[in-house]
């Protein structure tokens, strides 16, 4: 046997995947207590980066862990279409070639976004390979496969019968660069300063951030408490506009805040949220003045086509040249909804959409979570999930963009939009009206109602008795950024399909940030790429220092001073492989090879508990502690006293091979190949130390 001196990963790494891909050992065994993780999809044409890295690392090391326990280990891999992501990125690549999605029609984009993903998709499970991932390939699914795509549209329809879903004019957090509606969890909120504008308003004095929808205006409203303005409450006032006067009826609303501005507002139901609420309450007219292209239109009269904050611009200037502007504050900070994709700030707009009843939903997610059905890891974070079940509002999932689900929704032809169907094949006529024609919503479902059907969907069309077998599943492991986004989902959506939760546990990861603790971003030069990693110091390195000492819930760090930390133990494995099998056929027994197995064994029994205990981070601690500092620097020394003989060394590496193959797959792989004698040829599918 010749072992080099010094380990080289790209030697080895490609060579061992494809032993472990070729033996079948990522497929799960047909006996055995059943263990399923399913992967978090990722977007389907995102190369890999640190937070993928990070997921795939955690969870290769649980399902490892869980196989080598002789359980049937099912690690589900899949990606999703991404919606918005994905036609975003695509948009951009047009707009690199002069061209726009509006130059195609539907059915063309569709098949253009569908070939750019096609192309794109393969290549992350090939970067997931390169470190290490240990997923059922053969398994894999997509968010647009068509037998899921069958099942989300079944969810759909179910839920319209069971009065789960609705279609109401309301006002939606819409961007007008992504020409799409939002739910709430979507939007970014972003502390700005903004000019406070006091209007002089017929009577009034109103402070406002928005004076140009002053042409939307519908009520000026102050609080029934309000003593100031008592007298004026349900009278109308003449009002000087910037197009002709107008008269407007003065409202009182609990939801007025007589300490803002002079505690008296402007009441515009179509462009701002609360407004829409208090418009509802009072019978208020919904009068839009702002377009889905951001441009205010012509109910603005010569302010038609500008942009709202050109309009601003304008019309702050000609309510001065008016005489209608008392003062401005300049130092006004509020908070602004921006889109989280590209940033542009919302715009409230009212829109027909497709709304999900949530309280009905909420209410089993809450009582599972209460009976203790599934558990959260990560400090606080079952609080968090917990606020977002109690708060969440009705779920717009009506998105306009081509790339998704299209929505199984028939408008009546003769009725316009005012009567629909919904079913998943087009009908022959609508019972309500009579209509034999229709046309086909073109709104596509809000990506996480799809992918919040995952876990039961995947398993319902891989293979057969896979729904039954591993549902519900063991583990779901994600970042906390994504809680009330898919989790809550999942759990909502997951219980009312299959009456189970989707998921007995929750691993809920933090953020990778630099060795100084600040977020990675490209401007600032942090950025690890796992690949250039991987070709640097080797995929095991890349994974141990995204591991170690991490706490579920909490960011950690890792930089290259860290993943070369982690090479060095690569290396130490591969010299304390090479130093023991070097010394097969030496002493067989000596004195304190009995205290030397006893310790081996309770090092076995720590790791096996922090796995058990879902505490990979400190499992990883300690594994790497015991081999370095116990079993290498101490026993290895001692043996070569002869105070520990050569066949309990061995007996060691074996158990520390097994401890930390998890962690470390390749190296441990690599020295178990050149290991005389072992129970199995390959280590990825050895016993577990007890």
């Amino acid at each position: 046997m010749s072992m080099d001196k010094q380990y080289k990963p790209s030697q080895f790494e490609d060579k061992i995947y494809q032993k472990w891909e070729k033996s079948g050992a990522f497929q799960p065994e047909k006996k055995g207590e059943a263990y399923c993780i399913i992967m978090p999809p990722p977007n389907a044409n995102d190369p890999l980066h640190v937070g993928h890295a990070m997921f795939v690392t955690l969870e290769d090391i649980l399902i490892r862990y869980q196989r080598m326990r002789g359980k049937a280990a099912l690690w589900l891999p899949g990606t999703d279409h991404a919606g918005i992501e994905t036609q975003y990125v695509f948009e951009k690549r047009l707009k690199k070639q002069g061209k726009s999605r509006f130059d195609y029609d539907r059915k063309t984009l569709f098949k253009m976004i569908w070939d750019y993903v096609e192309e794109n998709s393969k290549t992350i499970f090939e970067q997931m390979k390169k470190i290490g991932a240990s997923a059922d390939w053969e398994r894999n699914k997509f968010t647009l496969d068509k037998d899921v795509v069958d099942l989300v549209l079944d969810t759909f329809v179910e839920l319209w019968k069971d009065d789960k879903v609705y279609r109401d004019l309301q006002l939606v957090n819409y961007c007008t660069k992504c020409g799409t509606a939002f739910s709430n969890l979507e939007i970014k909120r972003v502390e700005r300063k903004t000019p406070l504008y006091y209007m002089k308003y017929g009577p009034f004095t109103l402070a406002t951030v928005r004076p140009e929808t002053k042409f939307g205006d519908t009520a000026i409203a102050v609080n029934p408490r309000d003593k100031r303005y008592k007298k004026w409450v349900g009278k109308e006032v003449e009002v000087e506009g910037l197009i002709d006067k107008f008269r407007i009826k003065v409202i009182a609303d609990k939801a007025v805040d007589p300490e803002f501005g002079t505690g008296a507002v402007k009441v515009t139901p179509a462009h701002d949220v609360n407004d829409a609420e208090m418009g509802k309450r009072h019978g208020l007219e919904i009068k839009q003045v702002i377009g889905f292209d951001g441009k205010l239109n012509k109910k603005t009269g010569k302010y038609r086509g500008l942009k709202v904050m050109e309009a601003r611009k304008k019309v702050v200037e000609d309510l001065k040249k008016k005489g209608l502007v008392e003062k401005i504050d300049e130092n006004y900070v509020h908070s602004v909804g921006c889109c989280y994709r590209c940033g542009t700030t919302i715009e409230p707009l009212p829109l027909f959409q497709f709304f999900i009843k949530v309280k009905p939903l909420t209410k089993k997610a809450l009582k599972a979570l209460n009976e203790g059905k599934v558990k959260i890891y990560g400090a606080g974070h079952d609080k968090v999930l917990r606020h977002w079940l109690e708060n969440l509002k009705d779920w717009n999932i009506s998105r306009q963009i081509v790339w998704g689900i299209q929505l199984p929704v028939w408008y009546c032809k003769e009725k316009k939009k005012s009567c629909f169907v919904v079913s998943k094949e087009k009908p022959k006529k609508c019972d309500e009206c009579g209509a034999t024609e229709f046309t086909q919503e073109t709104d596509t479902f809000d990506t996480w109602f799809s992918s919040a059907q995952w876990p039961w969907v995947t398993l319902k069309t891989t293979k057969k008795g896979d729904f039954e077998r591993f549902y519900p599943t063991s583990v779901m492991e994600t970042g906390y950024d994504i809680l009330p986004f898919w989790v809550m989902r999942m759990l909502m959506m997951g219980i009312y399909k299959t009456g189970k939760v989707p998921f007995k546990k929750v691993y809920l990861h933090g953020l990778v940030r630099d060795e100084k603790g600040q977020k990675m971003s490209k401007s600032k030069g942090n950025v690890v790429d796992p690949l250039e990693v991987v070709e640097k110091y080797g995929a095991d390195a890349l994974r141990m220092s995204l591991v170690m000492s991490t706490t579920a819930g909490r960011d950690s760090a890792t930089g290259e001073g860290k993943i070369r930390g982690m090479r060095n133990l690569t290396n130490k494995i591969w010299n304390a492989g090479r130093f023991v099998i070097m010394q097969e056929g030496k002493s067989s027994k000596a004195a304190s090879d009995e205290k030397f197995r006893k310790t081996l064994r309770k090092v076995g029994q720590k790791v096996t508990k922090q796995l058990d205990d879902l505490k990979p981070g400190l499992a990883a601690e300690t594994v790497y502690n015991e081999f370095w500092h116990w079993f290498c620097d101490k026993c290895i020394e001692e043996s070569k006293k002869g105070k520990i003989s050569q066949a309990a060394l061995m007996e060691g590496l074996r158990v520390f091979l097994k401890l930390l193959h998890p962690f470390v797959p390749f190296v441990t792989e690599t020295v178990w190949q050149e290991l005389p004698e072992t129970e199995e040829k390959l280590l990825i599918k050895a016993k577990w130390p007890e």
